[in-house]
């Protein structure tokens, strides 16, 4: 598991890490069951507190997304793939959301939006 800490983001390291092993969970990069690193050999790894390894594995656990087994470990919890992409696709609703509302305070087509968005979403 490659998870890449940056002081720069403005973002605490707890969150770094959570968003980024959701990520893997979501890509299905981690399945159901997959043993994650236990903390302490994660915040080795990292160079950085136990303390923020546990709040990450903390919150992790409280979404749903991990479980612990005392003296066996954290592992990907088996979860609905579907649930996972509906709650995707509500933040993606929302993001929209906004930008539908700044191209008509603007004066930009829906047209114009839509070509914005297919080319983001090609990566061009």
């Amino acid at each position: 598991m490659n998870i890449i800490i940056s002081n720069s983001i403005g973002k605490p390291i707890y969150e770094q890490i959570t968003s980024q092993i959701k990520n893997l969970i979501i890509s299905g990069h981690l399945k159901a069951g997959d043993a994650l690193p236990s903390m302490r050999t994660l915040a080795k790894d990292l160079r950085i507190s136990v303390i923020t390894t546990k709040r990450a594995y903390n919150d992790l656990e409280q979404e749903g997304f991990i479980e612990t087994i005392t003296g066996k470990g954290s592992f990907v919890a088996a979860r609905n793939t579907e649930v996972i992409r509906e709650g995707n696709l509500r933040i993606a609703e929302e993001y929209l959301t906004k930008a539908v509302d700044i191209a008509r305070r603007s004066g930009i087509s829906c047209e114009e939006l839509c070509d914005v968005l297919k080319m983001l979403y090609d990566g061009e």
